[in-house]
């Protein structure tokens, strides 16, 4: 049995590698590195893919939520509510921008904002709310749409973990990212859509939100040298555009593969009186960017340890929830705890997940996890 990865690029590339290298070596050749023909065929196909008028490419996910806050015209003091178990990055760009991050609890099963702690953290401050789509599933999407029209909030989605995700709106699938005002994405190289650094992109239906984030992401300017508004620096390079357009013809495929993997987990630990397998959020699919148990009595620690152990990769996401971290102190919710996401911060461990897993690697992986509890 080849050695088990946490997320395997390697074999994946080599599956991929004729067109991939291609894809490469054309951009090589004709030097376009900035803004090449591969970026805007890519934002196209992209666009085409999701379902949504508008996929504007720029250099990270991190630069995503950011750019989007930014096109949205917030100002210093504005108020936006957002989960406190996710990456730092979320929360990270509220600060940064002079905005004030609202910090609120999460479901205990789907790891999602739970909408009625959202509803009651509005103030007359309140701008906009960011639903996280954690580990590649979607939050309440259907409620958190309700209650930010009814407050005249903006609404940017986080869909870093969840690309090619579908959610029902009135019985109809849309992707997520494509329903809220402005859709934020991360290409990270571990993600179901990965490039071979870093990348990311907004989505976005809205005309004029997209002619601001195309601004934004160019110095403030439409014409070279004539600067409308304060911008950044944030493209996405031509060689990961073109690993993107390869990439994007499989994405299907790459979620089906981890869609499987993720059901070989459950059917092997749904029984289990000391796990909890990722319960399925209402109107969303799950594209299993990660796949991340429960692990009850205080054992989840010396569980990580005896996979380590093993050989088995396992990593906790997240194990301190970001209304804890001493970056946010000065915006800590005027709460004693958010109880829901510092348990989970204690039980949750993510174990491998990605496209290449064989059959024999997940029945080692299962098999090992039983194995701690019967000893």
């Amino acid at each position: 049995m080849d050695k088990i990865a946490m997320v395997d690029l390697k074999t994946q590339y080599k599956r991929l590698k004729p067109t991939i290298d291609q894809a490469m070596q054309e951009v090589i050749d004709t030097t376009a590195f900035i803004n090449g023909p591969a970026v805007q065929a890519f934002q196209t196909e992209l666009a085409n893919y999701l379902g949504v008028k508008h996929v504007i490419a720029c250099a990270n996910g991190t630069d995503a939520l950011q750019v989007a806050l930014m096109a949205l015209g917030l100002q210093a003091g504005d108020e936006v509510i957002t989960s406190t178990f996710t990456f730092i990055a979320t929360v990270e760009v509220i600060a940064l921008l002079g905005l004030k991050p609202v910090l609120v609890d999460v479901d205990p099963h789907t790891f999602t904002l739970l909408p009625h702690e959202v509803e009651a953290a509005i103030t007359p401050k309140t701008k906009a709310i960011i639903p996280v789509h954690l580990f590649g599933q979607g939050a309440d999407m259907n409620a958190l749409m309700f209650i930010a029209q009814k407050h005249k909030l903006a609404v940017v989605e986080d869909t870093a973990q969840a690309i090619g995700t579908t959610y029902q709106v009135a019985g109809k699938p849309h992707a997520l990212g494509t329903i809220g005002d402005i859709g934020t994405t991360s290409f990270f190289p571990s993600k179901n859509l990965g490039c071979f650094g870093d990348g990311g992109a907004c989505f976005t239906n809205d005309d004029a939100l997209a002619h601001k984030i195309k601004m934004v992401i160019n110095h403030g300017s439409q014409k070279k040298y004539y600067h409308e508004l304060v911008g950044v620096n944030s493209r996405l390079d031509t060689l990961q555009a073109a690993v993107l357009k390869v990439k994007l013809t499989h994405l299907d495929d790459f979620i089906s593969r981890r869609q499987q993997a993720a059901d070989f987990y459950d059917q092997a630990f749904s029984d289990h009186s000391q796990l909890q397998i990722p319960k399925r959020a209402a109107n969303s699919d799950h594209t299993f960017h990660q796949y991340t148990l429960r692990v009850a009595n205080g054992r989840r620690d010396a569980l990580q340890d005896y996979l380590t152990a093993n050989e088995i990769p396992c990593m906790v996401y997240y194990p301190v929830a970001l209304h804890q971290q001493e970056a946010f102190a000065t915006y800590k919710k005027d709460l004693n705890s958010l109880p829901n996401a510092e348990l989970l911060c204690k039980e949750v461990l993510s174990l491998p997940m990605h496209t290449e897993l064989t059959h024999e690697q997940l029945v080692y992986i299962t098999q090992t996890v039983l194995a701690f509890f019967n000893e």
